[in-house]
């Protein structure tokens, strides 16, 4: 079993926006179950099934392996509704590399950046388009995402305007 010890951040999109990355992929991603969660992948033309346990803190353990990809298309099928759809793109910086998820279809608008480390203590540089941390937040876990609406995320950015 792999372990991932991972932190996550929302993104300021107008500082991102500057931002030259060096690499972009487009990933579907559906959910079987959740508990613990089981996860189908369509990216780059490869198809992956995921099976994540609970998260403990920032760690969880991680089982993942490459499936052909029509076998991936056919089990996204199945996730019916419980598909996320975005473009990762990658950047170094701070000695990391920082994955940046720029959400698609009824999450449009909702920018996540994510770190893994090589431990939960691991120092890490802030770029300055982090926004905030959401990594202790369950609405943020992807397995929970793919649930919710655009209206829910537009609030979100609503209330950070204000201060919240």
């Amino acid at each position: 079993m792999g372990i991932e010890i991972e932190r996550k951040f929302l993104v300021d999109a107008r500082k991102i926006s500057a931002v030259n990355f060096t690499s972009e992929e487009k990933i579907s991603q559906g959910y079987l179950a959740s508990n613990p969660t089981i996860r189908v992948r369509l990216k780059n033309n490869r198809g992956f099934l995921t099976i994540k346990t609970s998260t403990i803190g920032i760690t969880r353990g991680e089982f993942e392996y490459e499936i052909p990809i029509a076998d991936a298309e056919e089990l996204l099928k199945l996730c019916g509704t419980q598909v996320l759809k975005k473009i990762r793109r990658k950047i170094s910086y701070g000695g990391h590399v920082w994955e940046v998820d720029f959400f698609e279809g009824r999450l449009k608008g909702l920018i996540l950046a994510e770190v893994e480390l090589s431990s939960p203590t691991e120092s890490i540089y802030l770029p300055d388009w982090i926004a905030k941390e959401v990594s202790n937040n369950p609405r943020y876990f992807n397995s929970n995402l793919v649930k919710r609406s655009l209206r829910r995320e537009k609030n979100i950015k609503r209330s950070r305007r204000i201060g919240r």
